[in-house]
């Protein structure tokens, strides 16, 4: 068996990083960003200005979420229970002008901050289903 002489030369581990490969695979995607972005094209997005929205509808249908999640349709006076299976045909045998396209009366839907979001998206569904075109959500704003 060789002796292990610990004198003169003997081999180290390095610890260094070998930064070649590094720069070389950066250097690489630097060129391709370089070579593609001109080749994309921006997109323009239409957003929506503060203060030019019309002036809100008067008499909207409202749609009430309460904190046990039971739901009320408030067609301007006449309020009536209803649930989410049913919400969007009682809507549009209340007021059939729902479905009217850009004249159509718009729905404003309103639920207590308590409740599953879930419930609101249900509700949301079941009134794009049956076809109703203007359907909004009502917020409270902080102060």
């Amino acid at each position: 068996m060789p002796a292990v002489s610990s004198r003169g030369r003997g081999r180290r581990t390095i610890s260094e990083i070998n930064m070649v490969p590094f720069i070389d695979v950066m250097l690489v995607l630097l060129i391709i960003f370089m070579v593609t972005a001109p080749l994309i094209t921006p997109s323009m997005i239409a957003l929506p200005k503060v203060g030019k929205a019309p002036s809100q509808p008067q008499n909207p249908i409202q749609i009430m979420i309460s904190k046990d999640e039971t739901i009320q349709i408030k067609v301007k006076t006449d309020a009536i229970p209803s649930n989410v299976g049913n919400v969007a045909s009682d809507i549009v045998k209340m007021e059939p002008k729902v479905k009217a396209g850009a004249d159509a009366v718009p729905v404003v839907i309103s639920a207590d901050k308590s409740i599953k979001y879930e419930t609101v998206v249900k509700v949301m569904d079941a009134l794009q289903k049956a076809g109703v075109s203007r359907v909004g959500l009502s917020v409270q704003t902080g102060k």
